[in-house]
C-alpha cells in the first residue's frame, strides 16, 4: 500500500486539501471527485472519534484521494490508531520544540527506531512493520510563539515529512486575534521564515488556507500542502450559490465563515 500523499507530492507543485471536522461520509467522497489531492480529519478541534476516521478511512480505501488525521498531542497511542486504520499522513498540532516533533515520529515507527505498537487494522495493508512505518508521512504543526522560535530544530528532527502551519494560533500567539492572521504584517512575516526554514531543511510546508484565494496566495509564497476548506465551508458556499441563482441574484457573493486553524 502506497503513501498517497507522497505520491502527490511527488507529481504536483503543490497539493490541495479539503477539511473535515465531523463524521461524514459523503464530504470526502465530494472533496475526491471535485479533484482534491487530500482530504484532513480533525481530531484535534473536529467532532471525530477516532472510530469515526476510521471507518471513513475504509470508505476511502478505494477512493483516489490521500488522507490526513490531525492529532492534538505527540500521544502514541491515538497516533497508531489512525494509522492502523489506514491514514497517509498524520499533523501533530502544537508542536513547539524539537523534542516534541521528535516524539511524534517515534509515535510513527516501530521499535527500535519508535514506540508505535503494533496492530494493524486493515488486511489490505498487510503486516510488514517497515512497510508499514515507511508509508506514513509526519508533519508537525506551528502554530505558537515557542514554535516559530524553535523552528530550525524543529525542521532538524529526522523522519519528518514537513511543517503544517497554523495561522489562526500564530496570530494569536503574535497578539492580534484569530481573524488578523492574513492582514498583520508581522504574522505574514512569521508564516514565511517558518516557510524558508522548512525548505531550507528539505521538507514540505504546509498550511491552512481558509479559503482558495487565500491558498492560492500561499501557493506563491512556496507552500506546497495546502487546506481550502472543511466540508462546512463548502456546503454553505454552495448551498447560498444556488439560492443566490434562484432568488435570480447569481452575482452576488456567497456569504461564508471561515474555520480557523
Amino acid at each position: 500500500m502506497t503513501n498517497r500523499i507522497r505520491d502527490a507530492l511527488a507529481d504536483k507543485p503543490q497539493i490541495w486539501g479539503g477539511w473535515v471536522v465531523g463524521p461524514t461520509m459523503l464530504g470526502p467522497e465530494e472533496f475526491a471527485a471535485t479533484g482534491y489531492d487530500y482530504v484532513g480529519f480533525d481530531c484535534q478541534h473536529g467532532y471525530l472519534s477516532d472510530a469515526d476516521v476510521a471507518q471513513m478511512l475504509r470508505r476511502l480505501e478505494h477512493v483516489p484521494v490521500a488522507t490526513v488525521v490531525r492529532l492534538p498531542t505527540a500521544d502514541a497511542a491515538p497516533i497508531g490508531r489512525v494509522l492502523d486504520a489506514g491514514a497517509d499522513a498524520v499533523v501533530v498540532a502544537m508542536v513547539e520544540s524539537a523534542g516534541q516533533a521528535a516524539a511524534a515520529v517515534a509515535a510513527t515507527r516501530y521499535a527500535p527506531a519508535g514506540v508505535r505498537s503494533f496492530g494493524p487494522l486493515r488486511a489490505s495493508m498487510g503486516i510488514d512493520p517497515q512497510r508499514l512505518q515507511d508509508r506514513v508521512s509526519v508533519f508537525a504543526m506551528i502554530e505558537s510563539a515557542s514554535g516559530l522560535a524553535a523552528v530550525d530544530d524543529i525542521c532538524s528532527v529526522d523522519g519528518l515529512t514537513g511543517i503544517y502551519v497554523g495561522p489562526a494560533d500564530l496570530a494569536i500567539a503574535l497578539g492580534h486575534g484569530p481573524t488578523d492572521a492574513w492582514t498583520r504584517p508581522d504574522v505574514a512575516e512569521a508564516m514565511l521564515r517558518i516557510q524558508r526554514a522548512t525548505a531550507e531543511a528539505g521538507l514540505v510546508a504546509g498550511i491552512h488556507a481558509n479559503t482558495g484565494a487565500i491558498g492560492h496566495a500561499m501557493a506563491q509564497k512556496g507552500f506546497r500542502m495546502i487546506t481550502l476548506a472543511s466540508e462546512s465551508q463548502a456546503l454553505r458556499r454552495g448551498a447560498a450559490a444556488h439560492l443566490a441563482e434562484a432568488l435570480g441574484e447569481s452575482g452576488t457573493s456567497a456569504p461564508g465563515q471561515a474555520r480557523y486553524s
